[in-house]
């Protein structure tokens, strides 16, 4: 459900371009032992499947002024209206994850900020507008690490 065929060529290029999406097709193809052809048709294959959803330059949030990363439980007062939420979400440029989440929160958010007086200012004036009955918030004090889920011997027709 939702799974693809691959095979290990494209195991292979999932590996190589998740941990550097700026690796050049031919330094793949050496590296595969195909020609630069086939790596670009195998990446427009998974990108044509939704397996690729893009490549992206990763900002240091704290280079660039965002001194703040907080993780923020959402209770909504009408859980009805998730819609319109994401919708409102979506125009704060702060906001830069949302998720729906089982347990105690009806939606999760990752918000960067300047500093606590900013993430408060968010917070009052962004977020509590959008008919949200309370927030908890989680500052992290520094991300350990972040990266892409494995590809491991992927077997995509479970």
């Amino acid at each position: 459900m939702g799974h693809h065929q691959i095979d290990k060529l494209d195991e292979k290029i999932l590996q190589m371009i998740s941990a550097d999406a700026r690796v050049p097709f031919l330094e793949i193809a050496r590296e595969c032992d195909v020609s630069g052809a086939a790596i670009h048709q195998r990446i427009q294959k998974l990108t044509n499947l939704g397996i690729i959803k893009g490549s992206e330059f990763i900002l240091e949030a704290s280079k660039i002024g965002y001194e703040t990363c907080a993780y923020l439980g959402l209770f909504l007062k009408d859980p009805g209206h998730f819609p319109e939420v994401v919708g409102a979400l979506l125009k704060i440029p702060e906001v830069v994850e949302c998720h729906y989440t089982t347990g105690q929160y009806d939606m999760f958010i990752k918000v960067y900020a300047k500093n606590n007086k900013h993430l408060l200012t968010i917070i009052h004036d962004k977020l509590q507008p959008l008919g949200l009955s309370r927030t908890e918030t989680i500052i992290s004090f520094n991300e350990a690490f972040r990266r892409n889920v494995p590809i491991l011997n992927l077997d995509l027709d479970d």
